[in-house]
């Protein structure tokens, strides 16, 4: 070996063992540093004319885990979508009020039974009528502060949700940054693990917030992308879009970078951006629409009591809800059974008696045959029959029932009537105590042969289960003029959703959406001018269509104005058909309607499907008991969720530590290693130096 061969060799290893006590002692000072992976210096034998000529420091490498990182990454989006699912669940739940506490909602409806049963006790105090009514007040009051406060947690979440996308819009452009600077680095032969760390801890941060595919940049760097292999940074960068409405589902969509106008939805399945989406739009609204359910019920049982009841005087006007059948054929078509209609003086006594045959289509009037109906001239049969003594009307979807007589009122016994489950005076609503500014319920009683009576357009908005659209639908009302019209038109494979799914019609004439496999797709209503007739409502609000109508339906209800105003309006005497003429149908102090009312609690009623419940039929306090339950199992299984999927992380986390961690035993262990190898190659250089001495000697 010539003596600078020799010089060389131990030259280069002098230098390698510099660069690698150079990279452990930035290891060890970084021993507690967060974020920080430890980094080893590679090494290459230099080898010329097939004989070794030293050691070449080739770079800085970082010491990672591909599998490890990717597990990591992955139990990051997993945690991060369960704790703030979990964090809006036990916001949600709070809303409600403490199970063990006064002033639990579900607790409200027993203090409703209770009064009624004290008012029972003595139906002619004022103060147990107006304590009992105020208890039906508060139970809709709060009902509508916790839907209104569910609403307002809606609005944070989406809020948190554009936040969201605006701050990984920024760690997505910071980490193409670094990755211009990691390959300029890299290039100019410097060591490029200090922006790696950095870039490896905005990756960290971008994977809490969504799930994203890592991959190794050839020139250095990563290459982040989405489930779908769309490119998030690499070569160049993207940019996320958050798109929503108040009625429709969110979505997350990436940004052309060569076409702004051009944005592809992507699917998210873990990270902040994905819980905060199943928050706003499945489980908010499913707790809204839920509630919303539960209200209606319990109003729809309150006043099927109340309206087969009468106050003492009864009413001289009883003027029902809007049905939104604005025809009367439609609203009065249905029916089956008998109801009776009675004017009534002030002392109680029958004065005129119409007995209804819905099911003959026939009035009897005091005894004798009346006049007979269909359900188109019902109103022009009933004002027939009422004669001189009373008249009524049917205008914008309401009837309205009065007697024209001072001193005289209308009450009515609903004997065996009967359409959708609800006897005549229910249906129309002559009698409610609970009153709706809007639909209540969405079974309509209408049926395929049924006039839809429609005008106008709707769109339906097609979307994946996670919120990405597949497209938007404009559907026009048929002239055709019957509901199997338009469910021909809703349901077409050209002009509707047929491809993706079919509306129906139940026999309760409530209308559904079914997604079809394997997208199983649903429907929001994106805009909706329809209308049933001149001022009547649109098809979204008729049929309870889109998450704006069904989320909203809780704040709907309160105590009808002129009841809650004079308590002796409330009906707790029941119509006594059988005393002899003359002697009084509805007495003072006659308790059977208030008894009735305090019993509604353990009536079975009829519950539709909402929000994750399927329809049921039980009683309220029982649905009472599911609803709460459901509640507190959600939030349950949430925590449970995020805890099971902490402790995955930890896990991730601490293996990942381990290979990427400073363990300063190691590390002394390489730089004895290192120390022992520069003082051999020092050695080296001064035997080189020495034996050039004695050979300078010679000459």
């Amino acid at each position: 070996m010539s003596l600078h061969v020799a010089l060389t060799t131990a030259t280069s290893g002098l230098m390698a063992a510099q660069t690698g006590i150079r990279t452990i002692s930035d290891n060890i000072a970084n021993v507690n540093t967060p974020g920080y992976v430890r980094k080893t210096a590679v090494q290459q034998s230099n080898v010329v004319d097939g004989a070794g000529m030293g050691v070449t420091i080739v770079g800085i490498k970082r010491v990672t885990d591909q599998y490890l990182q990717l597990a990591s990454l992955n139990a990051s989006s997993d945690a991060s979508k369960w704790n703030v699912i979990s964090e809006y669940l036990d916001s949600a739940q709070s809303l409600f009020g403490d199970p063990t506490g006064e002033g639990y909602f579900f607790s409200r409806l027993d203090e409703v039974w209770n009064a009624f049963a004290q008012a029972a006790d003595d139906p002619s105090s004022s103060l147990l009528r107006s304590q009992a009514l105020t208890r039906v007040n508060d139970f809709l009051t709060e009902a509508d502060r916790i839907n209104t406060a569910l609403q307002d947690l809606t609005k944070t979440v989406d809020s948190r949700l554009v936040a969201g996308v605006d701050r990984a819009n920024q760690l997505i452009q910071e980490i193409q940054k670094l990755n211009v600077d990691i390959t300029k680095t890299r290039m100019a032969g410097g060591d490029p693990s200090g922006s790696e760390n950095i870039q490896a801890t905005l990756v960290d941060e971008l994977a809490s917030l969504m799930n994203v595919r890592v991959a190794k940049r050839d020139m250095g760097g990563v290459v982040i992308r989405t489930t779908e292999g769309l490119l998030l940074a690499g070569d160049h960068s993207s940019t996320l879009k958050y798109e929503s409405t108040d009625a429709t589902r969110g979505y997350v969509s990436v940004v052309n970078p060569n076409n702004a106008a051009y944005t592809t939805p992507i699917q998210l399945t873990g990270g902040e951006l994905r819980g905060l989406l199943d928050m706003r739009d499945e489980v908010l609204p499913q707790l809204s629409d839920q509630l919303g359910e539960f209200v209606s019920r319990a109003a729809e049982q309150i006043n099927r009591v109340h309206n087969d009841s009468s106050a003492v005087p009864p009413p001289a006007t009883l003027t029902g809800r809007n049905t939104g059948l604005l025809d009367i054929a439609s609203a009065a078509s249905g029916f089956s059974g008998a109801s009776t209609l009675a004017i009534v003086d002030a002392a109680g006594v029958v004065q005129k008696r119409i007995d209804i045959d819905f099911t003959a289509g026939t009035m009897t009037v005091d005894g004798a045959p009346g006049p007979a109906f269909t359900p188109a001239t019902f109103v022009t049969a009933l004002n027939a029959a009422l004669g001189a003594d009373g008249t009524a009307s049917y205008v914008n979807g309401a009837l309205s029932i009065s007697a024209s007589n001072a001193g005289q009122g209308i009450a009515i016994d609903e004997g065996s009537s009967s359409k959708n489950g609800r006897g005549f005076s229910h249906y129309f609503g002559l009698n409610d105590l609970i009153r709706t500014g809007g639909m209540s319920t969405w079974e309509t009683g209408l049926t395929g042969t049924s006039n839809h009576g429609f005008t106008g357009n709707i769109t339906l908005r097609i979307a994946e289960g996670d919120g990405r659209i597949i497209r938007d639908i404009v559907v026009a009302a048929p002239a055709a003029p019957t509901m199997n019209d338009l469910l021909a038109a809703l349901n077409s494979s050209a002009s509707g959703v047929g491809l993706y799914g079919q509306f129906s019609l139940d026999a309760n004439g409530a209308l559904r959406f079914t997604g079809s496999p394997p997208t199983n797709a649903n429907v929001s209503v994106v805009t909706d001018t329809t209308q049933r007739g001149a001022g009547g409502p649109s098809m979204s609000e008729l049929f309870g269509l889109g998450v704006l109508e069904r989320s909203s339906r809780a704040d709907r209800f309160f105590v009808s104005p002129g009841i809650y105003a004079d308590p002796a309006g409330l009906a707790f005497a029941k119509l006594d058909l059988s005393v002899d003429p003359g002697r009084p149908s509805l007495r003072p102090g006659d308790n059977t309607g208030a008894l009735l009312l305090s019993e509604v609690g353990e009536l079975k009623g009829r519950f539709g499907a909402a929000g994750d419940t399927p329809a049921a039929e039980m009683t309220l306090t029982r649905y009472a008991m599911e609803f709460a339950g459901g509640i507190g199992r959600k939030t349950n299984s949430a925590e449970w969720s995020m805890k099971s999927a902490e402790a995955v992380k930890v896990e991730a986390d601490t293996r990942r530590a381990a290979v990427e961690g400073v363990n300063i035993d190691e590390e002394l262990v390489m730089l004895t290693t290192y120390q022992q190898a520069f003082n051999a190659s020092a050695r080296m250089i001064q035997a080189a130096k020495d034996l050039f001495d004695v050979l300078l000697e010679f000459v």
